[in-house]
């Protein structure tokens, strides 16, 4: 089992987060399918994965929950072993609204989510990996968005804000465990063709603002898979608190 590669990826049922899922997959790695609440989405990224031969498991947990995210690590400990490399996918965003608007409940929310949830799961996967506490070694990408530069004025400033610890978290992460095995990278996607632009309230926002991209377009969830993949792969072996804009020159 210690040669085995194990990865979870947060909020894997869909978008960024399941071609990740796909991919890592493909190329040898057993991957815990990591969903809030679409139970069905999950089990159908499984399902693809196990007919190409690939070993993959769904586990229901919501990442800003503490006991969750306990359990989500322990699941894969028991289910597929030691775990080698963890994709900090798992965020959310509200309807667009301007800061004036905004109210705690709302804030909090998406704090709890995208930087608590990420704090939880770096610390776990920290404890397994690190050669401090007896483990291998490992790698941790988290996904933050060209939004932390940015800051997403009019849309979701509380998103950009959240975006923008994460890239404190992994500086700092990267910094701290550098001696103990443990790589730590940051993938930050631009306008990418997902359905979190639906929860935002706009499911055509990639089409609208493809102008004001360099490259006028889009990016699929496959091309910031491709980045998260590398940057867990030995191949990024001497790459450590680096920043991939996977954003269209944006």
């Amino acid at each position: 089992m210690s040669t085995e590669r194990i990865a979870i990826i947060t909020g894997s049922s869909r978008g960024i987060g399941a071609a990740t899922a796909r991919l890592l997959a493909s190329k040898g790695y057993r991957v815990c399918v990591n969903f809030r609440s679409d139970e069905g989405a999950a089990n159908a990224v499984v399902d693809e994965l196990a007919s190409s031969g690939a070993t993959a498991i769904a586990v229901q947990a919501d990442v800003s929950i503490e006991d969750d995210t306990v359990r989500l690590f322990e699941t894969v400990d028991k289910e597929l072993g030691p775990l080698t490399a963890l994709v900090n996918n798992a965020g959310m965003l509200l309807p667009q609204m301007r800061v004036e608007e905004m109210d705690a409940s709302r804030i909090n929310q998406i704090l709890a989510t995208n930087v608590t949830g990420a704090f939880l799961c770096c610390r776990e996967a920290v404890k397994r990996m690190s050669t401090q506490h007896g483990g291998k070694g490992g790698s941790i990408v988290n996904v933050s968005s060209a939004a932390a530069r940015t800051g997403s004025p009019g849309e979701y400033v509380d998103y950009a804000a959240s975006k923008g610890a994460i890239d404190t978290l992994t500086r700092g992460l990267s910094l701290e465990v550098a001696a103990e095995g443990i790589r730590v990278n940051c993938v930050r996607p631009g306008f990418i063709y997902t359905d979190m632009h639906a929860a935002g309230g706009e499911p055509g926002r990639v089409d609208r603002l493809a102008d004001s991209i360099p490259m006028r377009r889009g990016g699929s969830p496959e091309e910031v898979a491709h980045a998260i993949a590398w940057l867990v792969s030995d191949e990024a072996s001497y790459v450590n608190g680096t920043f991939i804009d996977a954003a269209g020159g944006r």
